[in-house]
């Protein structure tokens, strides 16, 4: 019988405003991946099926990022990665802010994980995913779940990452607008500045602290001041047409504040959850009048991060 395992794992928005590179949260929107490892002496190093529109978007091969990731771990461990089928489910778009990258890093190390008899802990997962991914924002709430904070710590041991869960009050809605067009985050970093100016820190300092803070606690003023960035959004806002429309139209619905997701071109607003479902479909139709199609709705944030499992199953192989 074939080992088979699978992996589980939430879309993440990442920044929200002022967070730059540090902190995300996990919503509930998921990618499955399953691996069942092949038993025929000729078979190959891996085969990927991707079911459903985004198929011809993936990469079949071993430059497959999720291969990339099951075969990352199974370096670290030492040990030959063995003939896997892979297939991918996809439920978040690709290139738009939501962490499609992450949810592969992930499922690809849980994968390899589970197959080599669960080896590695969270810790170390999370050590070689950031170190695929380059930075933690949408890959610690990946794996696990809410809002986290993410910060490097350098002794003399080498860097450590400290992680610190963020309280998200229950009323706060997270809305998700997504438009028809990609945006790659390296376009996206392009576009950033090398240097900010200390009166630019200062002022997204000042509203991070009080993002955690507005957070915890479901305060709207705090929300309104906390959701605003001087570092990043400014520069990507010239990538993301519409940009201004959607942000009025959230605004006028009652929004608190609203946001880039990730790299973009995905739009997050934050709002009341009596206001959410208006607020989703106000963003939705001020994009429609810009000429981009564009889908929204209300998310809410998943506290459980990714799931695997692992099991020996019969079946015929293809």
């Amino acid at each position: 019988m074939p080992l088979v395992a699978s992996a589980t794992v939430p879309a993440t928005t990442a920044n929200l405003g002022p967070g730059f590179d540090c902190i995300g949260a996990a919503l509930t929107l998921y990618n499955q991946f399953d691996f069942v490892c092949r038993e025929e002496p000729d078979a190959p190093p891996v085969s990927i099926n991707v079911p459903g529109s985004q198929s011809s978007l993936i990469s079949k091969d071993k430059s497959n990022l999720v291969y990339q990731a099951f075969k990352r771990l199974y370096d670290h461990l030492d040990q030959d990665p063995p003939p896997v089928e892979i297939t991918i489910k996809m439920s978040i778009p690709l290139a738009r802010g939501l962490g499609s990258s992450a949810t592969a890093i992930i499922g690809g190390l849980l994968g390899a994980n589970q197959l080599a008899g669960t080896p590695l802990g969270d810790t170390e997962i999370l050590q070689l995913a950031i170190a695929i991914e380059g930075h933690p924002d949408n890959i610690v709430p990946a794996l696990l779940g809410g809002c986290r904070l993410a910060a490097a710590s350098q002794s003399e041991m080498g860097m450590s990452w400290q992680i610190c869960d963020v309280t998200w009050h229950e009323s706060i809605i997270p809305t998700i607008a997504v438009p028809n067009f990609a945006l790659s985050t390296e376009k996206a970093r392009s576009v950033l500045p090398f240097e900010v100016s200390r009166s630019d820190a200062i002022f997204n300092i000042s509203r991070l602290g009080l993002l955690l803070r507005g957070l915890e606690k479901g305060d709207e003023n705090w929300l309104r001041t906390a959701l605003q960035d001087k570092i990043h959004q400014p520069y990507r806002q010239i990538l993301i047409p519409g940009y201004k429309a959607v942000q009025k139209a959230a605004m006028d619905a009652g929004a608190y504040g609203m946001v880039i997701s990730g790299a973009g071109p995905s739009l997050l607003a934050l709002a009341h959850f009596q206001k959410a479902k208006e607020v989703a479909a106000a963003m939705a139709e001020a994009w429609n009048a810009e000429g981009i199609a564009a889908q929204a709705r209300p998310l809410n944030i998943d506290g459980n991060g990714a799931r695997s499992r692992r099991e020996m199953v019969t079946r015929r192989m293809r």
